[in-house]
């Protein structure tokens, strides 16, 4: 509590709005960065658990499987009995549910990068009104010692705030090319599932 209580001291009536940004900022980097390295890791493992035990692609009965590739593969495979554009519409609609799950948060964090240094800004001009208001009220001569205390003291909530937008806007950059590579592998590896179900298909019908 008295670093709290020393914090609101220094940034004064903004400290719990940019408290409450850093830790949401905080909490969605863990989340995202755990969320996407389970993706790929899970994603890579049981892709090369199927080829080692010789099969192609997986079957549909593997479509509550942890792995994302493989749960658009076996998708694809429940409905090997349509036609190539039929799978395919189904794997676009499929993926763009995983864009959504994999892009969660993001928005997020580009807004509290947005709202950060204006909440630090908001907390800078708070602070120099009050300063100059008990500059106003005082009998004692102003002296440079005095204006640099009070200036530090309201520069430091924009200091706070731009410190807090950096992670976040950088997060949601980093987090979204991170989302967008998995979503590419996602494709590919959809495109070349379709493909193999088509020449089964058509080696069947011949």
């Amino acid at each position: 509590m008295s670093f709290l209580n020393q914090l609101h001291q220094q940034l004064g009536p903004m400290s719990w709005p940019l408290i409450l940004c850093s830790v949401i900022t905080l909490a969605l980097w863990l989340e995202r960065t755990l969320s996407l390295l389970l993706t790929s890791i899970r994603g890579e493992q049981e892709k090369r658990h199927l080829r080692r035990h010789g099969n192609a692609y997986p079957d549909a009965e593997m479509n509550h499987s942890k792995s994302l590739t493989l749960q658009g593969c076996s998708l694809l495979v429940q409905h090997r009995q349509c036609d190539k554009s039929t799978r395919e519409d189904l794997a676009s609609v499929w993926l763009q549910q995983q864009r959504r799950r994999l892009h969660a948060g993001l928005r997020v964090l580009t807004l509290v990068g947005v709202i950060s240094p204006l909440l630090g800004l908001l907390g800078t001009v708070l602070g120099l009104i009050e300063m100059f208001r008990s500059i106003s009220q005082s009998q004692d001569p102003v002296t440079p010692a005095l204006l640099a205390d009070g200036l530090g003291l309201a520069m430091s909530t924009t200091a706070a705030g731009l410190l807090i937008a950096l992670p976040a806007i950088a997060g949601a950059q980093l987090f979204g090319l991170w989302a967008d590579r998995l979503l590419d592998k996602l494709t590919h590896e959809l495109n070349q599932c379709n493909l193999y179900l088509e020449g089964v298909e058509l080696g069947g019908k011949a």
